[in-house]
């Protein structure tokens, strides 16, 4: 019977690590799952040995902090030890999991690594841990993969979870009708960020934007979609100043995407979600002088944008710090929904990007990899 341990230290990361106990178990029932993670992965049945939030020492300051950093750290370690574990996947959370893996590896376990270190963007340096810390790596996104035979590192590309959550297929006319949208009015999907301070910096400017685009069509019809992580009366508040009126929406950020012709998306994994649902978009972002420019010292990447890293071309316009403006945004705006080949073109292109995500059953194809590693 394999014994796996699952690391999660985040709420994403407890969604992963959920959906990957569900495959484990369901390649192999006799499998026992214990782990650190959130209510995901104990509702997947994933024997939970310390809730994440407890362990989750990012952003630790003070003498206090440092010595409570220590102890969780000796119970990692001391976790290792305890029970006779065949395996231990640690799932993204870099900066935390792989100190944890050290120990991993020194208590003599096999290590995996899920949703592996995004090294190709900072960090590169990184890559000599991950060689001396983890068996295996286990990347979703495809061009990952090289970076990890070049350092001779056993990898496996398993497809990205989104293919399993995302469906591509839409009814649209039925989605608008849900939303009470006019058929056949322009609509913009919003999606600002999860993050306070990034929805506070992009939400005036996509509001702006909106504005300037109602003036020259005022049958074009905007839904925000929501994140979860972000309270109500903060986006209300922001909303309320919009000179055009702005549907808010919650839990149905795919819908709010399949739904309009085209999203205004703040950088990060929802720019994959619209390529998945096939919705043409412009990314934005924009942070503090500060941050800005220690990303343009730190990060090596040619471009920000999930989809235009995938695709290794520009597919979509990436609109960045100084480029973050309403004005801009609408004029992007404009030329995709004016000129139609444009348009055409980058659904062809987010199509093929959807394909280079591989095929659905990330979750059931990290767990064969896994389970074989046990057996073996």
């Amino acid at each position: 019977m394999p014994r796996i341990l699952i690391i999660a230290g985040e709420a994403s990361g407890d969604l992963h690590g959920a959906s990957l106990a569900k495959a484990l178990k369901t390649c192999d029932p006799t499998v026992e799952v214990a782990g650190i993670g959130g209510a995901a992965m104990k509702e997947a049945g994933v024997r939970l040995v310390e809730e994440f939030g407890g362990f989750d020492v990012i952003g630790a300051v003070g003498p206090l902090m440092i010595l409570r950093v220590i102890r969780r750290f000796w119970a990692v370690r001391r976790l290792f030890k305890a029970e006779p574990w065949d395996a231990v996947v640690f799932i993204d959370h870099p900066g935390l999991n792989l100190r944890y893996a050290y120990f991993a590896k020194a208590a003599g376990l096999r290590v995996f690594y899920y949703i592996a270190p995004q090294i190709w963007a900072w960090r590169r340096g990184r890559i000599h841990w991950i060689k001396r810390r983890v068996d295996h790596v286990l990347v979703v996104l495809p061009f990952e993969k090289a970076l990890y035979d070049r350092a001779k590192i056993p990898c496996t590309f398993v497809g990205h979870p989104l293919l399993d959550t995302v469906s591509p297929r839409h009814d649209r006319e039925r989605l608008r009708q849900s939303f009470g949208l006019l058929s056949d009015g322009v609509v913009i999907a919003l999606l600002p960020g999860s993050r306070k301070r990034e929805v506070e910096l992009l939400l005036p400017v996509l509001i702006e934007a909106a504005e300037k685009l109602a003036q020259r069509d005022p049958r074009a019809q905007f839904l925000l979609a929501q994140a979860p992580t972000i309270n109500d009366h903060f986006i209300e508040s922001l909303v309320q100043r919009a000179k055009v009126p702005i549907q808010i929406v919650k839990e149905r950020t795919g819908d709010a995407m399949a739904a309009a012709d085209l999203a205004w998306v703040a950088s990060g994994t929802a720019t994959l979600e619209a390529a998945v649902i096939g919705t043409p978009l412009i990314l934005i972002y924009r942070t503090n002088a500060v941050t800005f420019w220690l990303a343009c010292v730190l990060i090596r990447v040619q471009w920000i944008g999930l989809v235009n890293l995938v695709a290794g071309r520009t597919v979509v316009p990436e609109l960045i710090q100084w480029d973050a403006t309403g004005e801009r945004l609408y004029e992007e705006t404009r030329r995709l929904l004016e000129d139609r080949c444009a348009y055409d073109e980058m659904k062809c292109s987010l199509a093929k990007v959807r394909a280079a995500l591989g095929q659905p059953g990330a979750s059931r194809r990290a767990a064969e990899v896994v389970l074989a590693s046990c057996r073996g």
